[in-house]
């Protein structure tokens, strides 16, 4: 055991120094947080449905979640019910098997209500498109909002999404 404390004493500290702070970021997000605070004066609250995707998409949505991105600290927050949602996040093409019942998920949201299609599956059907078993863009089935390309779009191209549907219903 003196021989560990000795080398952990000896060596020092060996880890990287953490990243500086991303100005471009911390100011969006601020903007966001008022943003969401002016429209609503409560936290936002998103229902996410996975309506066939690869789960690339997922990953990223639960990257705003981690400490970087923080999106309960701006005052956004997932819920499991459609009827306490006030966006709907919408990832992957529309399966025929999830048509019904993304369809029902967006009626039983109270207005107002935005949708924000996520990827290029929820924008234009991506490597999918339109087959037997897929119909393809979300906006097929519902109506969209918003649509945030990529494949998987960043982190920071979904805050961007938001911010634009929030910000649409100020205007």
């Amino acid at each position: 055991m003196y021989q560990t404390i000795k080398q952990i004493l000896c060596t020092g500290i060996k880890t990287e120094t953490p990243p500086s702070a991303d100005d471009a970021l911390r100011r969006q997000t601020q903007r966001l947080h008022e943003d969401i605070l002016a429209c609503f004066g409560r936290a936002l609250a998103i229902r996410h449905v996975d309506a066939g995707s690869c789960n690339g998409c997922e990953l990223e949505i639960h990257a705003l979640s981690n400490p970087y991105y923080n999106i309960e600290g701006l005052g956004i927050h997932f819920v499991a019910s459609p009827r306490h949602a006030d966006l709907l996040l919408v990832t992957g093409p529309v399966s025929r098997h999830m048509q019904t019942a993304l369809q029902r998920t967006y009626d039983a949201m109270p207005d107002p209500k935005w949708v924000v299609a996520v990827g290029d599956c929820g924008c234009n059907g991506g490597i999918f498109g339109v087959s037997y078993a897929s119909c393809g863009a979300v906006s097929a089935v519902i109506p969209v909002d918003v649509a945030v390309p990529g494949c998987p779009p960043t982190p920071l191209a979904l805050l961007q999404g938001i911010l634009t549907a929030v910000s649409k219903e100020r205007k």
